[in-house]
């Protein structure tokens, strides 16, 4: 019994701990899907997959508290899918990313 106990416990520290993330998007004109990741403790990543004809271009502003907020610009080729990522600072409890997406760029 003492040696599970003590095994359970060399197991906590290696637990993994994921932080919510918070997505607010605005799409205009593009067929654009994501999905949100918790890469590591200071690390937040969206991969962004465009189903339409026409490429975006998006702004993806990604926000851990009183940090200044990290902004990416990308274009995702039509058909195609994009990783966009950003490294903070500190630890993230909360990530908050706003998607901002546009349609019909060259």
């Amino acid at each position: 019994m003492k040696k599970c106990c003590l095994a359970l416990l060399l197991c906590l520290p290696f637990a993994v701990q994921a932080y919510p993330i918070d997505v607010e998007k605005e799409l205009t004109g593009v067929k654009v899907d994501y999905t949100a990741y918790d890469t590591a403790y200071d690390i937040g990543a969206i991969t962004l997959n465009n189903y339409g004809q026409v490429p975006a271009a998006c702004k993806v502003t990604f926000r851990n508290g009183p940090e200044a907020p990290r902004v990416r610009r990308v274009n995702v080729p039509a058909g195609k899918s994009l990783d966009v990522t950003a490294k903070f600072n500190r630890q993230i409890i909360k990530l908050r990313i706003v998607l901002d997406c546009q349609g019909g760029i060259n």
